[in-house]
Formats: C-alpha cells, structure tokens, sequence
C-alpha cells in the first residue's frame, strides 16, 4: 500500500485510521494550504494552493533579504502607497485561499467516519485554524490597508531628493491652537538637523518668544522686513505663523504645494535664525498631541521638578511628582504645556523630553500592536511637507540614531538673549553643533 493511500483512499470502516487522517489532513493544511487537497482531494486545486503558498514565503524571505542587505530600499518600498496596494491585494487573496482550503480540508475528513470522541476537537480545531490563519491574515491585510491610507492622508508627493552638506534637516512646530488662543501659533518649534550618514540627530530648540528674526533677502518677509521682524513684543518669532496666515499673497503657491503661509513664513524666520536651509517640515496639532500618545501606550519622562498641571490663574488639574514617570496622553500634554510658575524655557525643555521620548521608546512591537490607532492618530495631527519618496531613507536614518544620543541645542537664555539676540554668534553656534560626528 503506498503512503498516500490512506489520505486518499482510506477505508472508511477504520474510525482509528479516520480520525488519524483527519488530524494530518487538517493540520498540515494549517502549516501549508493546498497540502490537503493535494493527498486527498483536487491535485489541480493542491498545486495551485501549495504554489501560492511558496510564492508568498519567497516573496516574504526575499523582503527579509532586502531589509538586511539593503534597508532604505527595503524600507523605501514598504511605505510605497503602490506596493502596499498590491500587499493587501496579496493578503486578501491569500485569506481567501486559506478560507477555502480549510473548509474544504474539514469536507474532505469525513467527520461522519471518524471516532466519535474524535468529532468535537477536530471541528474546534478548524475553527482554531480559521482563527489563526485567515484571521491574522485578514487582519494584516486591514492594517495594510490603514497604513496606506495614513500615508496618503499625511506625507506628500515628491521625489528622493539628495542630504545638503551631509545633513536632512526638518522643521518641527508644535502647533498652540485652543480656545483660550486667537489661531494658531507654534509653541513648540525645533529644527531637527540628521547626518546623512549616521542618523545622529541634532535638535535645535528655538524659543517661541525669540525677537527680531532675520530673513534672507529671497524670502517674501524681507520685502515687509528687510532688518527683521523688529517691531517690538508684536513681532515675537511665533506670531509669523498668524500674520503670514493673514496675509496669504506673501506665499500664493503655499496650498498647492501642500503647506500653508504660516508654515512657509516659519521655515523663512528658521532659516534666517540658524543659517542653514529647512528641507522639510511638520506641524503637529497640540489639541491632537493627547490622542497619539496615547495610541503609542504613553510615554516615560525623567521629570526633575514637580510640575503643576494648570496656567497661573486657573484650576490646578494635579501634579506630575518628581521621578521617572510613565505619561499618557493627557498628562504628558500638561507636562509639554504647563504654564503655572514656569517659564517658556522650561517649558520648552519639557516638550523636548516628550519628543526625546518618542524618538526613544516607539519599538516594533508598539508599531505593531496598536498600528491602527497610531495610524488614525497620525492623520488627525501631523501635516508635513516629507514626501512618501522619502520616507525609507528617513526611516532608515531613524533606526540607525538609536545608537546615538540626540544633542540638543537651546537657543535660550543664559546662552542666547531672546529678546536681544546675536544672530551671527548664534549661526556659529549652530554650525559647530552640526558639524561634529558621533563618537561610537
């Protein structure tokens, strides 16, 4: 008698020798769909399954291959709103497979022939298979899906473009909108400065109350303020963003490129501040800040001083106590905007911890476990003007910074004198704080 005999033709008066091929038939159709129908129904079928099956492990083998060879293009792929097409396109069809050939795996045991105590864990198990496999399937085909959209809701369109001097550089502004405030200004801005070749960040921390920012002679400001922005406490750097918002001609082109003036009018003032241009940038909405930390788990502080959860004058909401403290969304905002008996620079070092924190603590599994709720959060606060294109070499340049501590400059007094700034001495600053190379 020979091996497959008794998967394909077996005696039917044996209840042992039934249940035994039904808990190979079932269980190998677990491990590689079509492997039933291929021993004990449809050859044709089998093939077409069990060649599927292969396909997809080659594919996901040569993925692994990629990403270890050759990470940004492997990474630059995967955020790729086309690829990710045909990836759920591929996961559907292959949770339908995996449907079809478990149901027809459990037809083709014959449940009526096998041990009757036998019935009842066969049936559970292929129900646990349908779990299993088609549900984890079609849950990775979903998330695919969220991934894709979030990444056509919030990145631009754009192609790879080349480091300048060595170095990405992207503008981070935190964006204070509320309902205690007239629009929208940034309380938070931050030039992140990344070497092109280590992923070792610099963060750059540039006080909302900075006076008379400088413009180069080509932005659309240097015709309205050719010294800089110098009219006193009215002109403070972050009351740009209101005043290029109320003046859109000074940046006509701004919506159609996928920014805003108020945006482009930051980028200009930044500039003009550091003396190095501004590749890209990303608003994040404060009001929405609550809503993604909280979809990463929260986030861990080290905090020096009791803060106190409230703006002087108002109702005390309670305090984050000295010590490591594990934050969620709630509370880190009131740790990143505090107002009761703090200054803005002290608020400004918190807001740096929080993104510190971010940078430190997201690992696979977060990414991987609460992807849908990241991906919803993502749409609702961040608007940037990175490219999809981009986003692998970026990525890549993330991963590697891990090894790296972030060095952060704040352009904050006793250092820097806000109100009164030497822009030149603060452009050596800069420069010398972007040229240096990490040390392993």
């Amino acid at each position: 008698m020979s091996l497959v005999s008794p998967l394909r033709l077996p005696d039917t008066r044996q209840p042992s020798l039934m249940t035994r091929r039904g808990w190979w038939l079932l269980g190998l159709n677990l491990l590689i769909p079509g492997t039933a129908q291929l021993l004990a129904g449809s050859r044709r079928w089998g093939r077409f399954a069990v060649g599927a099956t292969f396909t997809l492990w080659a594919i996901a083998l040569a993925g692994l291959a990629l990403f270890l060879l050759w990470r940004p293009v492997a990474l630059t792929i995967a955020t790729n709103v086309v690829s990710l097409w045909v990836a759920q396109l591929g996961l559907v069809f292959y949770a339908v497979l995996w449907l079809a050939t478990t149901i027809n795996a459990f037809t083709l045991v014959r449940l009526g022939t096998v041990a009757p105590t036998a019935r009842g864990p066969l049936a559970a198990f292929t129900a646990l298979s349908l779990v299993l496999a088609v549900g984890t399937t079609g849950w990775a085909a979903w998330n695919t899906g969220v991934g894709r959209d979030a990444l056509g809701a919030v990145f631009a369109d754009g192609s790879i473009e080349d480091p300048i001097d060595g170095r990405y550089t992207i503008l981070l502004l935190g964006g204070d909108a509320g309902p205690d405030r007239t629009g929208l200004r940034p309380d938070s801005i931050s030039l992140a400065s990344i070497d092109a070749d280590s992923g070792a960040v610099t963060m750059i921390g540039i006080p909302r109350n900075l006076y008379n920012a400088p413009f180069s002679e080509g932005s659309p400001l240097w015709g309205e303020f050719p010294d800089g922005y110098t009219c006193g406490d009215d002109c403070l750097i972050s009351y740009l963003y209101p005043y290029a918002e109320e003046h859109p001609e000074l940046y006509p082109d701004a919506e159609a490129e996928g920014s805003t003036p108020g945006i482009e009018a930051m980028r200009d003032a930044v500039e003009g501040v550091t003396g190095i241009p501004v590749q890209y940038t990303a608003l994040i909405d404060m009001q929405g800040f609550e809503q993604l930390i909280d979809a990463l788990g929260g986030v861990t502080v080290d905090v020096a001083e009791p803060v106190t959860m409230a703006i002087n004058g108002g109702t005390i909401e309670g305090v984050i106590p000295v010590g490591e403290q594990r934050l969620d969304g709630y509370t880190a905002l009131w740790y990143a905007r505090s107002r009761y008996n703090i200054t803005d620079f002290d608020r400004m070092e918190h807001q740096r911890q929080i993104q510190e924190a971010i940078l430190r603590q997201v690992e696979p599994a977060t990414i991987i476990t609460r992807f849908q709720a990241i991906a919803q959060a993502g749409t609702q606060v961040v608007r940037t003007s990175i490219p999809q294109s981009m986003l692998g070499v970026l990525s890549d340049l993330a991963v590697q910074s891990r090894q790296y501590p972030v060095e952060n400059l704040e352009l904050v007094p006793p250092l820097v004198d806000n109100v009164a700034p030497d822009y030149a001495a603060v452009r050596a600053m800069v420069a010398e704080a972007t040229a240096r190379t990490p040390v392993d």
